[in-house]
């Protein structure tokens, strides 16, 4: 391919509504261009790129015996209903209807598509195990798409779907995919991301892992242990809390607290640690506005993650009215009247001495004691992992929060799917069952945004060989030379013949022009052909990443080449 020839601007200038450099540099050297919020067409640089992760996948899923199918884009409503998720997905799920007022989705994700496609031909054990899996464009309505390729609305994403008769046997091939994705990251340049416990989310399932890339523009936080191997998404990460009981019991006393609302205010006032206190988090259900008020430690944040899956319906902020019964600012677990569903973190379990609101403005109780004021009341984790908090799996206070890309997430689905959509099997002795399923999925753009934000310098991406657009960038410096001009021609053809994917820039423009446009497109392996090195009966071959600069005489150029790559 020639450069000039490449459809595509490159410019110097980083754009101002580019937040992450992945997405800066991928603008900038011709690699996509927007369309519409969280929507981009891509220029040939990437499509090759991702054209070469979508090849590791293949193979890598094929070696797990997966099969390649295709899955529609445009699904009737109909299953999504079976599922259920129809109704309880919100606007991320594209809902319309045909020319026919069909009701249809657009695709999000496939799992109702995979249980349709197999569930006649699965009927009998002897059918079991197997997997399937696909790369197809796929459309989520994402509320605050950002960040270039990172967060969008329409992306192109592997995922598979595996098919099992047993738990035992879903687990031996969910451990099989997991090393499947751990070549797979370490094939495209990334072998430093881990692999982390996760919430199932929407997708269902008990266990669930995601892969991650740590960087500090990562938008999920990550709870990791430096003393053991235990890594999670904080959202799934237990909270678990150190708390030794005061010796005596102070006696509950109401406070004048005059214009104390938050927690540090209140516990300021009363010069009391926020360890002492508890604090309300009030929600409200979705569907009828129900108030939820939540008590956890002063000092810990509220896991709505957790708090959702708790509960088993979506929730949203409170909004506190004069009629609702309850006192902004000074609400407390204490004499709290009210129709309410009042939950408890089980930091606060066992406390005594504790600062907490006496649901009238302007007071507080001083000295509640938990067990002694309200009796029986039941514990649960809703609360965030916190930086130095104690590890869940060896139990020292060793937790460190990282920032990280997830690039990849494997979900153990049970027969969340198949039981609601009826897909039976029959089993060894004559029994109706549901098979049990598994689903692994990797974001192919996103996956190409997170290796050039961990594979780049000042001046472009450094894409690794596995995966960049083109193997060599050959610059023939002053082309209008008919020397340097004949030479890197040839070498251009024997580059070719040899089977190496070379771009070849003859451009008559200046050697800074040359370099800067190479330093954009982030070949790994670069060939100078210049009028000095002419003269010296040499060409350079210099690496994107600097690791190696070397000078080949002529006669050997093609084959020094080839050494290096």
């Amino acid at each position: 391919m020639k450069l000039d020839k490449l459809v595509g601007e490159r410019f110097k200038e980083r754009p101002s509504d580019c937040t992450v450099d992945s997405h800066a540099l991928m603008v900038r050297g011709g690699y996509m261009k927007y369309v519409a919020n969280g929507i981009f067409s891509s220029y040939m640089p990437l499509k090759r790129i991702t054209r070469k992760i979508e090849q590791i996948l293949r193979e890598e899923m094929d070696a797990i015996d997966g099969q390649e199918v295709q899955f529609p884009v445009v699904m009737p409503a109909q299953l999504w209903q079976e599922s259920g998720r129809y109704e309880s997905i919100g606007k991320e799920l594209v809902r319309f209807k045909d020319r026919s007022e069909g009701p249809l989705v657009l695709g999000m994700t496939h799992e109702e598509a995979a249980v349709q496609l197999v569930r006649e031909y699965a009927q009998s054990y002897n059918k079991y195990p197997f997997m399937i899996y696909q790369i197809q464009t796929k459309f989520r309505d994402e509320a605050r798409p950002k960040s270039g390729l990172m967060r969008v609305r329409e992306f192109t994403m592997k995922d598979a779907y595996s098919f099992h008769t047993s738990q035992q046997d879903l687990e031996e091939y969910y451990d099989k995919c997991h090393k499947a994705y751990e070549r797979i990251f370490a094939r495209v340049g990334i072998p430093e991301v881990v692999s982390v416990a996760s919430d199932s989310g929407m997708m269902g399932g008990n266990i669930s892992h995601e892969f991650m890339l740590l960087t500090d523009i990562g938008e999920d936080s990550i709870a990791i242990c430096t003393d053991c191997d235990y890594r999670a998404n904080v959202e799934a990460a237990e909270n678990i809390v150190e708390y030794v009981r005061d010796e005596e019991s102070q006696e509950l006393k109401m406070v004048h607290t005059p214009d104390q609302k938050t927690i540090e205010e209140v516990c300021a006032f009363l010069n009391s640690d926020e360890k002492k206190s508890c604090k309300a988090v009030v929600y409200q259900r979705n569907i009828d506005d129900k108030y939820i008020v939540l008590f956890l430690r002063g000092d810990l944040e509220v896991n709505e993650t957790k708090l959702t899956n708790f509960l088993g319906f979506e929730i949203h902020p409170a909004l506190i009215t004069e009629e609702c019964g309850l006192t902004a600012g000074f609400i407390g677990p204490y004499n709290l009247k009210g129709d309410y569903i009042v939950l408890f973190d089980q930091s606060l379990k066992g406390m005594n001495n504790v600062v907490c609101g006496a649901n009238t403005t302007d007071y507080h109780y001083t000295g509640l004691d938990m067990e002694r004021d309200l009796g029986e009341v039941e514990y649960y984790d809703f609360a965030k992992i916190q930086e130095g908090g104690i590890c869940p799996k060896c139990g020292k206070k060793t937790i460190k929060v990282s920032r990280g890309i997830e690039v990849g997430n494997i979900f153990q689905l049970g027969t969340k799917y198949t039981k609601a959509m009826n897909m039976t099997y029959v089993d060894s002795e004559s029994n109706i069952q549901n098979p049990i399923m598994g689903c692994y999925g990797i974001g192919v753009g996103r996956l190409a945004a997170a290796i050039c934000e961990v594979h780049h310098d000042d001046y472009g991406p450094i894409w690794p060989k596995a995966i960049a657009p083109y193997e060599v960038h050959l610059c023939a410096v002053r082309a209008d030379n008919p020397e340097i001009k004949e030479f890197a021609d040839k070498l251009y053809e024997e580059l070719r013949a040899k089977g190496v994917e070379v771009i070849y820039d003859d451009r008559n423009v200046s050697a800074g022009i040359m370099f800067s446009d190479a330093d954009l497109l982030g070949v790994p392996c670069r060939v100078i052909v210049s009028p000095r090195n002419i003269k010296q009966g040499i060409v350079e071959i210099v690496a994107r990443d600097k690791s190696f600069s070397v000078s080949a005489p002529m006669e050997n150029a093609l084959e020094e080449i080839i050494k290096k790559l």
